[in-house]
């Protein structure tokens, strides 16, 4: 048979042995055997080896080939697939000297594993492999190109140590990058989303509250601000059933107070963050703002303005099509908001107010109602329960049948053609209010529409890096879970938008993280990459034999040593 080698985790300590896997004549079968125990790491490492991992793996494999000569060879316990895509954010994590200041953590606490062995490991497994942690530790982590010394009970507890302390995590990483490559913070962009959990009880931290993917789980918010470059600035975590509107004002001052930024900036965020509270905020801190406002919560007077065909100018692609509309006004505007004290602030404001129209955005808004539309005028036929018409509901008006008693009885139904011709009327019109008054309304727009930056941050997080949904348990390690989402866009933004100079798209990159993979063969490793023109340029870019089909020891050696 053949010998292998095993980790064993027992009272918060890991131990390594070599087993023998032998024929039982009680089983008719193969059955395992200690051969020999070799003790915990940490005291292998004490007696002077340095990788006791690494150490008898060779040794185990020595032992092996020592056997008969005609012993039929046996699969490895372990898989011979080893992940490599992660070595560019190896490189910027390096270049930021991130480790000397996690190593000063682990003075404040009584630890005998490695802090940053366990965050560098977590960001490189989420990158090429995200799954959940006992599957990261088990499968994912044996097969990244370095061994790792520590236990899955450790890196829970390291995990929940960066939990507790994640925004300080964020604001030391905050610190290197500014030093290495800086924000610009001339404009800041901010949106919030939520992630579901798979629990059916809500707790102090995760809520139930109003869920992106329309499920019923308790959620927790998060809030994410990027700078003018798209890197990530900032995360706030916040209980699923809180307002996301405040969670700006706390972000943005607390990212100013953190880094003494001085200077004015301009925030940028959707409706859903546009309220009278955060302009007033803004511009007390001297700040500005461009933010979406929905026209259809507009006053008559500015309806009647933003539907009035003159004044609109066309832009157009370089193709001669159509991209959108717009017209703008400077005016003052009036505003009103209650603070936390109960106390009443009326105050005007001068705005730019800029109005577009987007004839594609509009036929396929136009297709959106039309087809709600169809649907309560099936529902309306048949007598259906109110509570089943969903969104359509707002295109129809309901006679009660229950004589004033709450009940979910079926109900008379009558198509509302009135908020049908409204809406209809309204589609492909967005309107962006701004402080800007001296920008140009193109120049707003564009602005406004690199908030699909945050967007595909939180696809990447949410998808691409798989942080839902999540089955941690304690809050300090949900939020060390996306900490480590939050720290693997941030690298894979710098190396996207700086690096490499923005020349190429987020998924091309993740896939390489992904898929770019190699095989031990005879002391060489086998490239069982697939080919990409990706593959063919981050090879010249970074001079790396990346698209080589075989690669040396000291090929591997410099790919993973590379330095940005």
């Amino acid at each position: 048979m053949a010998y292998f080698w095993k980790i064993q985790n027992q009272s918060n300590n890991t131990y390594l042995a070599i087993y023998e896997s032998f024929y039982s004549p009680d089983s008719k079968g193969t059955r395992h055997r200690c051969f020999k125990s070799l003790g915990s790491i940490s005291k292998l490492i004490a007696s002077g080896i340095d990788d006791p991992i690494s150490f008898y793996k060779a040794e185990v494999e020595k032992m092996n080939a020592e056997r008969k000569p005609d012993a039929v060879k046996l699969i490895s316990s372990s898989s011979p697939l080893k992940y490599l895509g992660y070595f560019p954010l190896k490189a910027i994590l390096e270049k930021l000297e991130i480790k000397k200041f996690i190593d000063l953590f682990k003075l404040t606490t009584n630890y005998d594993f490695d802090l940053y062995q366990i965050l560098s490991s977590l960001i490189f497994a989420r990158c090429v492999n995200p799954c959940s942690k006992h599957k990261t530790f088990t499968e994912v982590l044996p097969s990244l190109c370095e061994s790792y010394q520590f236990s899955y009970d450790q890196l829970l507890n390291g995990l929940s140590f960066f939990g507790n302390d994640y925004e300080k995590i964020i604001e030391l990483f905050n610190m290197q990058v500014n030093k290495y490559y800086s924000f610009n913070t001339n404009i800041t962009y901010f949106d919030c989303t939520n992630f579901y959990f798979e629990i059916d009880r809500e707790d102090d931290f995760r809520k139930n509250g109003p869920s992106k993917e329309n499920r019923n789980s308790p959620i927790i918010g998060l809030g994410l601000l990027l700078d003018a470059n798209q890197l990530p600035l900032g995360m706030k975590l916040f209980p699923g059933n809180e307002s996301e509107k405040p969670v700006i004002r706390n972000a943005v001052r607390g990212l100013k107070e953190k880094h003494e930024v001085q200077g004015r900036t301009i925030q940028v965020a959707d409706k859903g963050l546009n309220c009278a509270a955060n302009i007033f905020f803004a511009r007390q801190n001297n700040d500005g703002y461009i933010f979406s406002k929905s026209v259809k919560q507009l006053p008559e007077k500015e309806k009647v303005w933003v539907l009035l065909k003159n004044d609109y100018r066309e832009v157009k692609d370089n193709n001669g099509k159509t991209l959108y509309y717009w017209k703008e006004c400077i005016d003052q505007f009036p505003y009103r908001y209650v603070d936390d004290t109960g106390k009443v602030h009326v105050f005007n404001l001068t705005e730019k107010r800029v109005v577009t129209y987007n004839p594609s955005l509009a036929a396929k808004k136009k297709y959106e109602i039309n087809r709600l539309v169809e649907k309560a005028k099936k529902l309306s036929t048949s007598l259906t329960k109110k509570s089943e018409y969903g969104e359509c509901s707002k295109y129809v008006s309901f006679k009660s049948t229950s004589k004033g008693k709450q009940t979910d009885d079926k109900v008379a139904a009558v198509i509302n053609q009135e908020a049908i011709d409204k809406d209809l009327e309204l589609a492909g019109y967005n309107l962006l209010v701004t402080s800007e008054t001296k920008l140009k309304a193109v120049e707003i727009y564009d602005i406004y529409h690199n908030l699909w930056r945050i967007e595909e941050s939180f696809r990447i997080m949410k998808s691409d890096l798989d942080a839902r949904p999540v089955y941690l348990q304690k809050e300090e390690t949900i939020k060390g879970h996306f900490l480590i989402c939050y720290l693997t866009v941030l690298l894979e933004r710098i190396f996207q938008f700086i690096i490499l100079e923005n020349k190429y798209s987020s998924s091309s990159i993740l896939k390489f993280f992904k898929d770019f993979k190699i095989v031990e063969n005879n002391k060489n490793y086998v490239n069982v990459t697939v080919g990409t023109d990706f593959i063919d340029q981050l090879s010249k870019i970074t001079n790396l034999p990346l698209n080589h089909y075989t690669l040396s020891e000291k090929q591997l050696k410099k790919v993973l040593n590379f330095k940005i």
